[in-house]
């Protein structure tokens, strides 16, 4: 099966683990404190509504953040949640804990998933504005403070990601976001999913989010131009109502580099993102390597039984 005709899958690094989505399901798999591994399985539920506006560019990638911001702060709940509990607590855990309703739990989940997002958004896009608008004696035209207010950003983006990563919990998540994209690479290049082969791989993904961070600010450098700075209302003003905009341009870019990848000439396009990614992935080690293969043999397991129970019922 050639790379373009393979399914595209996902994943997300959590807490001593890794998630991973396909076109039904959701897995994670997460190394407990006693070396057990416990997986979280999650059905992907379809909504035709969503569904429909996935076919439109530029409003697809808002539906699609929307989504992986409520979806994956399930999976990063159940794996903090897990791994904190010893393990030999687990029923006295599951017997005094009370069991909220699936409603409640869906809404909780996806709305602190959802906020979180829109909050480092709003902090990532407002503080530069300020920030730029102090330099204005020194850099007092447009194109000039679109531009400083740009390296604010990015240099704000840049400095937070290098001080979270020098934490030991983050360290390890950026371990597991590095062992996530080394097995997608290799189930795209044809490879066993063994740990030798797998660690062979590059840590690095055209499709992965944090290509997807940077692409907002290079892509909100060429909108703001496009709109007044003044007065500083206005820009702010002008800052959140493109937020949308800015992230549905983003989304579409992400697509088109990966499309480009294999392009010689045009897969520098994506080296941006890839650069950023020498920041938030790091080399993993076996067992957290390991940890991902599990993950994505569950994964596609439980993708085949759906394809072959579908098959089953056509026919």
């Amino acid at each position: 099966m050639s790379k373009d005709s393979k399914p595209v899958y996902g994943g997300q690094a959590v807490v001593e683990g890794v998630m991973f989505g396909g076109k039904r399901h959701y897995v994670t798999a997460i190394r407990r404190k006693d070396n057990s591994i416990e997986y979280l399985h999650v059905p992907r539920k379809t909504n035709p509504t969503l569904q429909s506006l996935k076919k439109i560019p530029f409003i697809r990638g808002i539906v699609a953040i929307v989504e992986a911001a409520g979806n994956g702060s399930k999976h990063l709940n159940f794996s903090t949640e897990r791994y904190d509990v010893d393990p030999s607590q687990d029923e006295e855990e599951i017997y005094n804990k009370k069991e909220p309703s699936k409603l409640e739990m869906i809404l909780s989940v996806a709305a602190v998933g959802v906020l979180s997002f829109i909050f480092g958004k709003f902090i990532f896009t407002l503080v530069p504005v300020f920030l730029a608008e102090l330099t204005k004696p020194i850099f007092p035209g447009d194109f000039a403070q679109v531009l400083v207010e740009t390296v604010f950003k990015l240099m704000l983006l840049l400095a937070y990601i290098y001080i979270i990563s020098f934490t030991p919990i983050i360290k390890r998540v950026f371990q597991y976001h590095g062992a996530e994209h080394k097995v997608i690479n290799a189930y795209e290049n044809g490879k066993e999913l063994t740990i030798s082969n797998i660690q062979a791989q590059s840590r690095l993904h055209y499709r992965c989010g944090s290509s997807f961070i940077l692409f907002t600010v290079i892509v909100g450098f060429f909108v703001y131009l496009t709109v007044p700075l003044d007065p500083l209302w206005l820009r702010v003003l002008n800052r959140l109502a493109l937020i949308p905009v800015v992230l549905g341009i983003s989304f579409e870019v992400l697509q088109l580099t990966n499309k480009v990848r294999d392009i010689p000439v045009l897969k520098v396009l994506g080296y941006p993102g890839l650069w950023l990614q020498l920041l938030t992935t790091k080399e993993p080690t076996d067992d957290q390597v390991e940890v991902a293969i599990l993950s994505f043999n569950k994964l596609l397991e439980l993708e085949q039984d759906s394809e072959k129970k579908i098959t089953e019922e056509i026919v």
